[in-house]
């Protein structure tokens, strides 16, 4: 395990790394777990709870792109030319996963305003845990893209795979997972079918209870999103 900081002295985030080049990266950025704190509290509000899905991945998202490739280009100042640096290529693809992924949109959106969006729907069957698709629309040049794929809650990882596959399938270039909360079990699960795929989370919790839900978790993102 190895810990980079963005400025010196201040933990941000660990990164690790293993022998089938897994990729995860844990964001323990102060201000992170401030609000994570927040979201975890069963006496959040539904207002405030949203607010703090879009603050949260907002600021996973900055960590999720920093390996974006870059490319340099030249423009004017209002004082003289210049040579900038600005991402290549297409950009991205934001695909959430309906229903709870859909409050992390605007948190990528804020920062990626030139994103184009695909929706995964799905939902966990309770008996068998395993995912129940209903509705995929993806973008047409998703080829062209890569995709940030959004799931707050990586329990199981059985939902997160399958959207993964969506999207690889759809022949997205790199796919990266943002989620708030994962659990060990859903880490080893999408790294054991896609370990090239980069998880940037919040949280790495205990595990899961006999129901398959995070501990200590913070209850159903999407119910507590929107109020049910």
């Amino acid at each position: 395990m190895r810990e980079a900081s963005a400025l010196p002295g201040v933990p941000r985030v660990h990164h690790v790394r293993g022998v089938s080049e897994r990729r995860l990266t844990h964001v323990t950025h102060p201000l992170v777990q401030h609000k994570l704190s927040y979201l975890r509290d069963r006496s959040t509000p539904t207002v405030h709870f949203r607010k703090l899905v879009n603050e949260l991945t907002l600021l996973l998202t900055y960590e999720a792109t920093k390996d974006f490739p870059s490319e340099e280009v030249e423009i004017e100042t209002p004082l003289e030319p210049a040579t900038v640096a600005r991402i290549s290529g297409k950009k991205v693809a934001v695909c959430p996963v309906l229903r709870a992924g859909v409050g992390m949109l605007d948190g990528v959106l804020s920062l990626i305003s030139s994103a184009r969006v695909g929706f995964i729907g799905m939902y966990r069957d309770e008996q068998t845990l395993e995912p129940v698709e209903y509705y995929i629309k993806l973008p047409s040049d998703l080829a062209e893209r890569d995709a940030i794929v959004l799931d707050p809650m990586l329990a199981t990882g059985n939902s997160s795979v399958a959207a993964i596959k969506e999207v690889k399938g759809a022949g997205a270039r790199n796919v990266i997972l943002v989620c708030i909360v994962a659990a060990p079990e859903g880490i080893e699960r999408v790294h054991g079918e896609y370990p090239d795929v980069h998880i940037v989370c919040a949280a790495v919790d205990r595990g899961l209870n006999e129901h398959g839900f995070i501990v200590p978790g913070l209850g159903d993102a999407g119910d507590r999103q929107f109020d049910e």
